[in-house]
């Protein structure tokens, strides 16, 4: 795998290295008070940078009118499954690369073992298999190499990726119904909590359809960075550049834990409306990606 970033600017690099400082720091802080063998073996194998920042052709311009900024993708490799879990072991690394001043470019990371990764080329996912291919590994503990990637048929990609689409869009679009019979009976917390299931159906559905992989996660700021990568049309149904609507944003991202338990989680009628009103049309950007992309599968089994 390549290891070279000269191809990215001074200041991205830099920004680049503060983020691995961050990783490994927040990392080691929460498996210092553990007593499991396993935490105590805890390492970081690998950190590869994937997306546009490695292949180029990123976009970094939030100030303009869509104030759309590409992410630095990153996988993380660790040598043990439980450490893998993000409410354990990495939310206090993903806020502080929020909140890092010297950081400007948004991050994104998942997080696997080198197992997983290796089962998954070996599977023939391609989102891996991108991965391996255009990755540039930022840090790695050992030089043992990822599998190497199996392809599937053209045949089977196209049927892995109509049977994803069909069952995530389908779902999508009935959360968004949901969604809008609880605006009518004036339900916001539930309003809020369905039209962030039709989100993250939506993110996962152009996720799955194109690389047949979608992460376990229901934060949709991170499963919206990622769908973006894959096809930077999607990124009108969601601009950036307002800050009352970047704000409406992240309370809906909250509502999949909030608008349940919490007494105190507000959203205002203008903001689900203004909410609902984007989702609708993502749910028609994405539609149109996921089907070109399903007619270019069946051009190639053909």
């Amino acid at each position: 795998m390549k290891s070279s970033i000269d191809h990215i600017p001074l200041r991205k690099q830099r920004e680049l290295g503060r983020v691995l400082e961050i990783l490994h720091e927040e990392f080691e802080d929460a498996l210092k008070e553990g007593t499991a063998g396993f935490k105590k073996r805890g390492r970081i194998l690998k950190i590869i940078l994937f997306g546009s920042y490695a292949k180029g052709g990123w976009v970094d311009e939030p100030f303009t009118t869509k104030g759309y900024r590409s992410d630095f993708d990153l996988l993380v490799i660790v040598n043990d499954r439980r450490l893998c879990e993000f409410a354990k072991y990495w939310y206090k690394a993903a806020d502080r690369l929020i909140r890092d001043k010297s950081i400007e470019t948004p991050v994104s990371f998942i997080v696997h073992t080198r197992r997983e990764v290796n089962t998954y080329l070996k599977e023939g996912q391609y989102f891996f298999a991108d991965i391996r291919k255009d990755g540039i590994v930022l840090y790695e503990l050992d030089d043992e190499p990822l599998a190497e990637p199996q392809e599937l048929s053209p045949a089977d990609r196209l049927k892995i990726a109509r049977e994803h689409f069909e069952q995530r869009f389908t779902a999508a679009k009935r959360f968004l119904e949901m969604a809008y019979l609880a605006m009518e009976r004036t339900y916001f917390e539930h309003a809020a909590f369905e039209l962030h299931q039709s989100l993250e159906q939506t993110y996962s559905c152009v996720l799955l359809t194109l690389t047949n992989y979608g992460p376990p996660s229901h934060n949709i700021k991170f499963l919206r960075s990622l769908a973006e990568e894959q096809d930077r049309r999607l990124a009108a149904a969601f601009p950036r550049d307002q800050h009352r609507e970047r704000a409406w944003f992240n309370t809906l991202n909250e509502a999949y834990v909030k608008a349940r338990y919490s007494k105190h989680y507000e959203i205002s009628v203008e903001a689900l409306i203004w909410l609902g009103e984007r989702t609708a049309l993502l749910l028609d950007l994405v539609h149109d990606v996921c089907t070109e992309h399903l007619k270019m599968l069946e051009r190639n089994c053909g």
